[in-house]
């Protein structure tokens, strides 16, 4: 999937947000040697791991997929990727009120270790606190 791919899909995942990122970012992102990309055909996750910490940047899923597995198997697939990289933990952000990624978190095994108070705009209201999880990551095995 590339970036022109992956900014669609991104619009249609967080059009709620507002804007999705753009092609061009998601070009500058995916030409790091630091950033990793997991794909399925319905969704993606992009993490950067540096320093042995690995920060899950977004988590994409079309809505039309949603609540059929493709984020959960996303994110356990990142989260490898990131420990074959060498990153012990994995860090991220979301909105206090994304009560569905929340609930996905959780059940990976995410802890809250902190919160930012109106991170987040809303065009439709006022904005939203991000929480801050981690997660320890099993070492990799391969």
């Amino acid at each position: 999937m590339g970036p022109e791919a992956l900014a669609r899909l991104h619009a249609r995942a967080f059009a709620r947000q507002g804007r999705g990122w753009s092609a061009a970012e998601f070009a500058d992102l995916l030409a790091s040697p630091h950033c990793c990309l997991c794909v399925e055909p319905n969704g993606f996750a992009l993490t950067r791991v540096i320093a042995g910490e690995a920060e899950l940047l977004t988590l994409a899923t079309d809505p039309d997929y949603r609540r059929q597995g493709v984020a959960a198997r996303l994110l356990h697939n990142i989260e490898a990727a990131g420990a074959r990289r060498g990153a012990q933990r994995q860090f991220l952000e979301v909105a206090a009120d994304n009560a569905a990624a929340r609930a996905l978190y959780a059940a990976a095994g995410y802890r809250q270790t902190g919160r930012r108070a109106g991170y987040y705009s809303r065009s439709d209201g006022p904005p939203v606190d991000a929480l801050l999880l981690t997660k320890d990551l099993e070492p990799c095995r391969d």
